[in-house]
């Protein structure tokens, strides 16, 4: 069993995806509201995007924009925890990430890892950015 996240955006879900496949790797796959079979005459021609996923081996990052004609927040109270393969491409991803964003904690050294950041990407995204966990002793 796993989790996928799934976050929501205002009309970038296209581009964040996009982006996060530039940072991380895999693939993109994309349905707009205009792909819908029956779409409501408020999603005809939307090119937003109903269902996206970014596909990375075995896991996946799934996104939308809010319907056409709809408000919401995007993602204001979870982070994405990723633990990369090694403290360089940590600092790397949290540098690409944090491009246009908002450092919430600078990437650092702390007692579990040699390094850490949290931070608000461009699109509103929160991640908490790490290198491989230390083991204690």
């Amino acid at each position: 069993m796993s989790f996928d996240p799934y976050i929501h955006f205002q009309g970038n879900a296209r581009a964040a995806l996009e982006t996060y496949a530039r940072i991380f790797g895999g693939t993109v796959e994309i349905s707009t509201y205009a792909e819908a079979p029956d779409a409501p005459p408020e999603m005809r021609g939307s090119d937003l995007v109903m269902h996206g996923t970014l596909r990375l081996g075995e896991r996946n990052l799934m996104a939308s924009d809010f319907p056409p004609g709809m408000g919401g927040d995007p993602q204001q109270a979870v982070s994405i925890s990723h633990e990369a393969a090694s403290e360089v491409k940590a600092r790397q991803v949290f540098d690409a990430l944090a491009e246009g964003g908002e450092v919430v904690m600078a990437y650092q050294p702390t007692f579990w890892s040699d390094g850490f950041g949290m931070v608000k990407d461009r699109f509103g995204t929160h991640w908490m950015i790490s290198s491989p966990w230390r083991q204690p002793g």
